[in-house]
């Protein structure tokens, strides 16, 4: 949060730009993003926030870099353990949002209006920036 010069409050939604957005829709999008892991989503859970969003198919790395470390490592601890950080710390995340390379680094809010979906686990949220003028 120091290069972009902003200090994380409780209830600050942090978005992850990764660049993956660009390649939304192409053979190659879920190879894309960073992936953020364990240690990183706790630290912004211990600060207060409860709503992060990417441009990525996941939170987590893409899940084929993923299998690759699993194969070396055999250590389960490293699969969705972005998600799993929720285990400890309940938060909720959204994926595959678009345009987030329009946005400031910070000084504008964000309203997601999820669809709800019987039975399901996960669902569609209609994510929205909202500048003050």
């Amino acid at each position: 949060m120091r290069r972009i010069g902003h200090d994380l409050q409780p209830f600050d939604i942090v978005v992850v730009n990764t660049s993956a957005g660009a390649h939304y829709g192409k053979d190659d999008y879920l190879l894309k993003g960073c992936g953020i892991g364990r240690e990183a989503t706790l630290y912004l859970l211990e600060r207060g926030v409860r709503v992060t969003g990417t441009d990525a198919w996941s939170w987590d790395a893409p899940f084929a870099l993923t299998a690759k470390a699993f194969a070396e490592s055999n250590d389960p601890s490293i699969i969705w353990e972005g998600h799993r950080a929720s285990m400890d710390i309940g938060y909720c995340h959204i994926e595959k949002l678009s345009n987030l390379e329009s946005l400031p680094p910070f000084g504008f809010e964000i309203s997601c209006f999820p669809w709800k979906i019987k039975g399901a686990s996960a669902g569609f949220t209609r994510a929205v920036a909202i500048f003050e003028k």
